[in-house]
């Protein structure tokens, strides 16, 4: 009995004199992210912006924003949780995601090099088509922060945590390419039935993501509870539910305000940032207004993308489901006003629900779980084009504005702006309530 006592005293000394030799072999408790400032999540949503402004590079298409802030969010918190202590990875939360390298063990990483090499690696590989000269920018951006970082880091750690960060991006954009994006279909060609949408003056643009039933949702049940209560029954007869439901959106285009006009064209998008491109704006100017850490950066970026990604998949689903008419195309054709026009050209895409509701709410529902219901924040996404900032008291009056602005825009129906609201509080509820972080 005594032997053993004194074995298992030498085994514990031999031990601890063992991992003392290497101290980067040493668990250091203090190597978190939450050590680390968001600053190098902010300069890559910075850059992505870049890429996603009009015009977007041949190939990119509308997905790329709404995929890059699904994507470059999910490996990002996947790549430093292990560095979060309390928080949980989504491996077996999301469908099919595949099991992440793991960090070596007793090593420390410096988590923004980390962050720094994922979102870099996600970046080049999202945007394969974008200029020579964001290209050049991905990698310029890269070296930059890996050089800051060097100067209080050591090299060795660096190296590590970039190469464990391309790993992840690697394991993340693998199962990316099967999400069913790349799915190869005919031509749409709209049915031409009465009440059914088609393409609209003055641009007559193509139909937008009409197999999105195609896409994979990224939280298994996600869509549960979010069939929206349909418009009314298809009318062209003067007081109808439906011909009123038009002549609310020609009525308010008769008397607009300047800054209901104001609040419109700032949310057009186009020329913007179309596709949901707004939505990584808005999370950049979240995050340099709030100043958090990296981990909670982390959190609300991957909550930000996982919502607006399957927001976006279950309202175009939708969308082509009901597939219901535009209103510059019943207020022309049945209500007698041939002239009459939106304030800026009607996307192409059916009418119900509306995507700028489903999406903004499904954002302002996780938006306002990471950083509660009444932060106050300015959007100042289109400086670049001298439209006045925009500010809000909340995230669910961003949203509010997003959806009411399309009607005021003539291109929506109030209806499906209020449906689609509802929609989209659903999809972050089921959001929240499924993924554990």
């Amino acid at each position: 009995m005594l032997s053993d006592f004194f074995y298992k005293i030498a085994f514990v000394s031999l031990f601890v004199s063992f991992i003392s030799c290497d101290k980067n072999h040493v668990p250091n408790p203090h190597n978190k992210a939450s050590e680390y400032s968001a600053e190098v999540v902010v300069k890559w949503l910075s850059m992505q912006l870049n890429m996603l402004r009009v015009p977007l590079a041949p190939g990119t298409g509308t997905q790329a924003s709404e995929r890059a802030q699904a994507y470059c969010g999910i490996a990002l918190y996947e790549a430093i949780v292990p560095g979060m202590p309390g928080h949980k990875s989504l491996q077996g939360q999301l469908t099919n995601f595949p099991v992440m390298p793991d960090i070596e063990k007793y090593k420390k990483y410096h988590w923004a090099a980390v962050g720094n090499a994922v979102l870099a690696e996600m970046n080049r590989k999202l945007f394969p088509t974008t200029s020579n000269q964001n290209k050049a920018g991905i990698d310029s951006l890269e070296k930059a922060l890996y050089m800051e970082f060097s100067t209080t880091a050591d090299a060795e750690i660096l190296m590590r945590s970039a190469d464990y960060g391309k790993k992840v991006a690697a394991k993340v954009y693998e199962w990316a390419a099967t999400d069913g994006s790349a799915n190869v279909n005919p031509p749409y060609t709209p049915s031409g039935a009465p009440g059914t949408w088609v393409s609209t003056p003055p641009n007559f643009p193509q139909p937008a993501n009409p197999y999105a039933s195609q896409r994979r949702l990224l939280v298994p049940g996600v869509d549960a509870g979010t069939v929206p209560e349909p418009p009314p029954a298809y009318s062209n007869k003067p007081g109808s539910d439906f011909y009123n439901m038009a002549k609310d959106v020609y009525d308010k285009s008769l008397t607009l305000t300047p800054e209901q006009i104001a609040m419109a064209i700032y949310h057009r998008d186009v020329p913007g940032y179309p596709g949901g491109g707004q939505f990584v704006a808005v999370l950049s100017q979240v995050l340099s207004k709030a100043h958090p850490q990296l981990d909670v950066a982390a959190v609300a970026y991957a909550k930000c993308g996982i919502a607006q990604s399957d927001a976006t998949i279950i309202c175009f689903t939708y969308k082509y489901k009901f597939n219901l008419v535009r209103p510059i195309t019943y207020i022309r054709n049945e209500m007698g006003y041939p002239e009459w026009s939106t304030l800026f050209n009607t996307p192409g895409h059916p009418e119900f629900p509306a995507a700028h509701a489903v999406i903004s709410a499904a954002i302002a529902g996780v938006l306002t779980d990471v950083f509660g219901d009444h932060f106050q924040f300015t959007l100042s996404s289109y400086d670049y084009l001298g439209l006045p900032a925009r500010q809000y008291s909340s995230f669910d009056k961003m949203s509010k504005e997003m959806a009411d602005s399309r009607v005021y825009g003539g291109i929506h129906y109030q209806a499906s702006c209020d449906k689609g609201r509802t929609m989209g509080y659903k999809v972050s509820k089921n959001v929240l309530a499924k993924v554990r972080f």
